[in-house]
């Protein structure tokens, strides 16, 4: 049996939801699976037609990690585990290390979670948690550098398997096609609405490209802190016709927007603390036969081969941003890179990426 413990998880929306999801329905085919996951009012729903045994706790924050890590210890102490999986650090932190060494431990680093100043009180909690692992699990080889930089050992990397593609309905498809109309090109971002995805910087691209394709249309999918400025600046720039923000769709929606677009764009950028880990949205594009537009400065080379799956560029440049993007659009380049996207998309299979875990074990 697996024992996974989660902080993110469905039907809550986000990568390390789909993360943990996608991780644990992998683990299935290799026995049985106990989740150990924080509650959520639309719970209920999910929980019942899942295949995973799913325990929900509950609880105000700050004694609800102490009754999960006192319900882990008893579930380890009375079954037989295989192995435990952990996705934050702050998960393993109260685990009891006696009943962790009854099993072996896998605990998942993410950039943002771990990029603590060195000698902070927050940093010093990373690294004695992080110690109670086996195995850390950076999520692209950028996690694994900037973890070593601040101390921790011993990081190996598995990138995280992709959920997609999953087939498209009928009525997804006339849905986006009611969305993208007969425009041509077809950008489209699927992200929360983040300083660090640089959406104010696509919408003034967008700006600079519509000389050139007249016709084009952007699809941004997600919500967030930035909805607000981005209303504003995409009324000030005047190019309302040629955008649309969605700030809520369903799964379907948004997988049939990705199927019908050209190419998905999102050169994130550093924002204080924060920094694009890895990626995961950039695969779930190239599943759908789609390359993308990425960032420089994080793990976006281990999601895109720069000049075969999409391109890397300065997410802070506007040139930088304009001259990728009329590279990928010139003579359909898109089509050419879409087909080694979707090729290169097929590696991030779960059923590959959970091999990895199963190697190590």
């Amino acid at each position: 049996m697996f024992l996974v413990s989660t902080r993110n998880f469905p039907p809550e929306l986000g990568g390390m939801q789909n993360l943990m999801e996608g991780l644990s329905n992998a683990l299935l085919n290799h026995g049985p699976v106990k989740v150990f996951a924080d509650a959520n009012n639309h719970a209920e729903n999910y929980d019942q037609t899942s295949k995973l045994n799913i325990n929900r706790i509950s609880g105000f924050k700050i004694f609800r990690k102490y009754r999960k890590a006192n319900l882990i210890k008893e579930f380890i102490n009375t079954n037989q585990i295989r192995a435990a999986f952990f996705d934050h650090w702050k998960s393993i932190e109260n685990i009891d290390i006696q009943a962790l060494r009854k099993t072996k431990s896998f605990c998942l680093i993410h950039s943002k979670e771990i990029n603590h100043p060195v000698g902070s009180s927050l940093h010093k909690r990373t690294l004695k948690a992080l110690d109670k692992a086996d195995f850390i699990i950076a999520n692209s080889k950028f996690t694994k550098e900037l973890a070593l930089k601040l101390g921790v050992k011993d990081v190996v990397v598995i990138n995280p398997g992709c959920n997609y593609p999953i087939e498209v309905s009928d009525s997804a498809k006339q849905f986006a096609k009611e969305i993208y109309g007969n425009s041509s090109p077809k950008l489209i971002t699927v992200s929360r609405l983040d300083a660090r995805k640089s959406h104010q910087n696509i919408l003034m691209t967008v700006k600079n490209l519509l000389p050139k394709f007249p016709n084009l249309k952007y699809v941004s999918i997600g919500d967030g802190d930035e909805r607000k400025n981005l209303e504003k600046l995409n009324k000030e720039l005047g190019i309302e016709n040629n955008v649309k923000l969605i700030f809520s769709s369903t799964e379907q929606q948004k997988v049939g927007l990705l199927e019908q677009s050209d190419v998905f764009v999102m050169p994130s950028v550093v924002y204080k603390k924060s920094v694009e880990g890895f990626g995961i949205t950039y695969i779930e594009a190239a599943s759908y036969g789609k390359p993308s537009i990425g960032g420089v400065y994080g793990g976006e080379g281990d999601a895109i081969k720069s000049g075969k799956t999409g391109y890397l560029c300065n997410g802070n440049d506007l040139s930088a941003i304009y001259e990728n993007l009329l590279k990928i659009l010139t003579n359909e380049k898109y089509k050419e890179l879409g087909t080694n996207a979707l090729e290169f998309s097929k590696d991030f299979s779960w059923e590959k990426i959970v091999k990895k875990y199963i190697n190590l074990i």
